[in-house]
């Protein structure tokens, strides 16, 4: 009989890799860009094919369990995403590390719901709180090593080793997974039938377009762009299409009649609403450090890296409370509390020290978990069991998607309102302006000691030029960290429309 700790850890490799791989690469991006010819917005979509290619593969997780044999397609999964992190890191070119990030986050996108199936079965009843707990704090713990560790490689070495960390983590899950996990009879002896190939496809095109749309909207001007507006429809035709095919036929890829219950319909739209202001926040952080603050990976990582000690402190605390509160109020105090620090990380200027949004930042984490865990019990609290696997691959698909949309989303204001602000601030910087006059005067004059006066005054509206950008830059955040409250405040309205339910005994936690 194998321990089931040692079956615990053997799965808890695959998941941490997993779940680190979302945000060891978001303080590597200005590295990225840099070292691949792109821009800081293109350098996202590493972010962001990861996600949506995470997202198309979760819906069929369950089937190709059945079929292939859990225990075989966990470490196929595991040796997909190994081998392309492996590329990612060899990338040469734009292209080549988003199709790599593509495959990796379809290698990815089976590996939590599988190790948390296999986790829930190898320990008794009285111990899978236990192990859960234990699982919950394991993913909750990686977004904190993530950044630190991202960024660490990414000074020390290089932002490919960020990828190539997968590498021995990697091959040890599978030596792992091959010495202690066995399958159960049940899947043994499964018989799923045949995959709804049409619906997979359907959904993979909507997706596989929406993540080309998100991708390059900003940069050729969304819809001003005829072939954005085209792809647009093309997202909109085969989605519409995915969701009248699941509706209609008897063994669909998504059993799209679970959102017929009112608590699960609404807590799939506040994880993707969540997912995107998580993963905008995610975003926003590490480039506002690196581009305008001119902070090392390192530095960065280590500013942002906090969020995951909050969200520590409090799981203990929530995974007590879900049982004894109504969730509904621990739900909506998590997102009053985001959108607080949210608020609090608008002020932010252009001379902040490290430790200036360090309680912000902490506090975040609080709120997050404080969402997390107790809206996924409501979600699922009203659910048949046999419904619960199902959904589970619908609600994690809601937040990747919400989270792909939530990183174009914050790219694109950040750039726009950028515009907006430099067009305001440039305003004022006329020679009529004494405060102008009298700052160009003092730039030239310390200039003209090193060159002459044509070339001072060329150096002085350098440098003016370059406070213009950062201040209109720093401005821009601002008013994003603000929409992304007022997204925060709009998810605890939506709460009040859920009913109150007791947590399940036994019911799978996704603290991710």
């Amino acid at each position: 009989m194998v321990n089931p700790w040692l079956i615990a850890i053997s799965v808890m490799l695959a998941t941490f890799m997993e779940v680190i791989d979302t945000s060891i690469a978001s303080v590597a991006l200005p590295h990225i860009a840099g070292s691949l010819s792109a821009t800081t917005d293109e350098a996202t979509w590493v972010l962001t094919s990861y996600l949506v290619a995470n997202a198309i593969i979760l819906p069929a997780s369950g089937w190709f369990a059945l079929r292939f044999g859990r225990k075989r397609f966990l470490i196929t999964c595991i040796v997909i995403f190994t081998a392309s992190s492996f590329v990612c890191g060899a990338a040469t070119s734009l292209s080549m590390i988003l199709i790599a990030r593509a495959v990796q986050g379809a290698g990815g996108g089976a590996l939590q719901p599988l190790s948390q199936a296999i986790l829930l079965e190898s320990f008794p009843p009285a111990k899978r709180g236990l192990a859960m707990a234990v699982f919950g704090l394991g993913v909750v713990v990686a977004p904190v090593l993530g950044p630190t560790l991202g960024g660490w490689l990414t000074d020390q070495y290089s932002w490919r080793w960020a990828f190539y960390i997968n590498i021995p983590i990697g091959v040890l899950a599978v030596f792992m997974l091959t010495r202690f996990v066995t399958d159960p009879p049940y899947i043994k002896d499964a018989k799923p039938g045949k995959i709804d190939a049409i619906g997979f496809g359907l959904l993979a095109l909507g997706l596989g377009c929406l993540q080309i749309v998100l991708d390059k909207g900003q940069q050729d001007d969304w819809f001003d762009a005829t072939w954005i507006r085209w792809t647009a429809l093309i997202v909109i035709a085969a989605l519409i299409a995915f969701l009248v095919r699941e509706l209609k036929i008897k063994a669909p890829l998504v059993d799209l009649r679970v959102l017929r219950d009112r608590n699960f319909a609404f807590g799939c739209v506040l994880i993707a609403l969540f997912g995107g202001v998580i993963y905008g926040v995610v975003t926003l952080l590490p480039l506002f450090y690196q581009t305008l603050l001119g902070y090392t990976a390192s530095a960065a990582g280590i500013a942002v890296s906090p969020r995951g000690i909050g969200a520590i402190l409090v799981m203990p605390v929530i995974g007590v409370l879900t049982g004894r509160l109504d969730n509904r109020w621990l739900i909506v105090t998590g997102f009053l509390i985001f959108a607080w620090t949210s608020i609090w990380m608008g002020h932010l200027t252009l001379d902040i020290s490290l430790a200036s949004l360090l309680w912000p930042i902490v506090i975040s984490g609080v709120g997050a978990g404080m969402v997390f865990v107790p809206l996924t019990t409501l979600s699922m609290g009203t659910l048949k069991n046999e419904q619960i696997g199902n959904a589970s691959g619908l609600y994690n698909l809601m937040r990747n998607v919400g989270g792909g949309i939530g990183i174009s989303m914050v790219n694109t204001l950040v750039e726009r309102h950028q515009q907006i602000h430099r067009a305001e601030l440039v305003q004022n910087l006329v020679p009529t302006n004494p405060a102008f006059q009298q700052n160009f005067d003092a730039t030239r004059g310390l200039m003209s000691q090193y060159a002459g006066t044509a070339v001072a005054d060329q150096r002085a509206y350098g440098l003016i030029q370059g406070t213009l950008e950062r201040q209109s830059a720093a401005s821009s955040y601002v008013d994003v960290f603000r929409y992304l409250a007022l997204a925060c405040f709009v998810c605890g309205v939506i709460v009040i429309f859920m009913k109150r339910v007791r947590p399940k005994k036994g019911a799978p936690v996704m603290a991710h």
